[in-house]
C-alpha cells in the first residue's frame, strides 16, 4: 500500500462539507453509526456498479476477478465501503478523498481484510493535473456536496480515459427528498448528524443529465435507488428517482 499522500483542498473542494465529514470518520465501518444510510445502500449501490462496469467493458461477473486490468478512481471514498469490493474483484483502486482523517481509517481498514488499496488524501483537481487517468469513477454520493459542480465533473471528464466509465450518484431536490434524506434521515431518525446535507445543494435528475454533457460526457443510464421502510432495504427503479439515484456515462472523445 502507497504512502498516504496529503494535498491542499482546492477548486471546487467546499471546506464547509469536508469538515462534516472529517467528524464523523471514526465511524465509517459501524453498521449502526452515523453512516448506516450507506451500510443499507451499499448492496444496491453495488448492483449498479458492477453491472455497469461489466457490461461496458465486456466482463464476466462469475469469475472471482473479474474487473481485473481495470483502474478505478473511487473519489470521496470515505472509509473505503466501496473500494474494498473494487479491489475484491481484480480492480486496481484509488480512493481519494479530501476530508484527512478518512483516508488512515480506510488504510487500516483495508489491511486487516488483506487489501491491497492507493489511499490518498487528495483532490480530484490535483490528480488530474498530476496526469492521472482511470478506466472507472466512482462519484458516489458527493457531487451535493462539493463547491462548483461543473467544474467536478470537468475534472471527472479528465480523470477518465477515452471509453472510460463513471459512475455519479446524489440526491433529487424537491419536497419528498426534503423530508426523506432531511427531515426523516437526520432529524427524526438520527442516523445523520442535523445539518449533513444541504437541500438546495441537491441536483434533480434532468439538471446532473444537462452538468454531464456539458462536461463532455455522455450520459448514458439512470435509475433510482429506492428505500423500502418495511423491509428496510434498498432496490434500484426505472421509475422511482425522486430521492436517490444513480447515473452512468461515458467519455467518448
Amino acid at each position: 500500500m502507497t504512502q498516504t499522500q496529503t494535498r491542499p483542498a482546492t477548486g471546487s473542494i467546499d471546506e464547509a462539507e469536508v469538515a462534516k465529514f472529517q467528524a464523523m470518520a471514526a465511524e465509517w465501518w459501524d453498521p449502526n453509526g452515523k453512516f448506516r444510510p450507506l451500510h443499507l445502500m451499499n448492496p444496491c449501490r453495488l448492483d449498479y456498479i458492477t453491472r455497469q462496469i461489466a457490461a461496458e467493458f465486456g466482463r464476466d461477473l462469475r469469475g472471482p476477478r473479474a474487473f481485473e486490468g481495470l483502474r478505478i478512481l473511487d473519489i470521496g471514498c470515505g472509509g473505503g465501503l466501496l473500494s474494498e469490493p473494487m479491489a475484491r474483484l481484480g480492480a486496481t483502486v484509488l480512493g481519494a478523498d479530501a476530508a484527512a482523517r478518512n483516508i488512515p481509517v480506510a488504510r487500516l481498514h483495508a489491511e486487516a481484510q488483506g487489501l491491497e488499496i492507493d489511499y490518498r488524501h487528495i483532490t480530484a483537481e490535483a490528480l488530474a493535473a498530476e496526469g492521472e487517468r482511470f478506466d472507472v469513477i466512482l462519484n458516489m454520493e458527493v457531487i451535493e456536496h462539493v463547491f462548483n459542480p461543473p467544474e467536478f465533473l470537468k475534472t471527472c471528464h479528465d480523470l477518465l480515459v477515452t471509453g472510460g466509465l463513471m459512475i455519479c450518484s446524489t440526491l433529487n431536490r424537491n419536497a419528498k427528498s426534503f423530508m426523506m434524506a432531511i427531515v426523516g434521515a437526520e432529524w427524526v431518525m438520527r442516523w445523520l448528524p442535523k445539518g449533513t446535507h444541504d437541500w438546495s445543494k441537491f441536483i434533480t435528475p434532468d439538471e446532473l443529465y444537462g452538468l454531464i454533457h456539458g462536461a463532455g460526457l455522455d450520459p448514458v443510464d439512470r435509475k433510482g435507488m429506492v428505500f423500502n421502510p418495511v423491509t428496510w432495504s434498498w432496490s434500484l427503479s426505472d421509475r422511482d428517482l425522486s430521492v436517490n439515484y444513480v447515473t452512468a456515462s461515458i467519455r467518448r472523445d
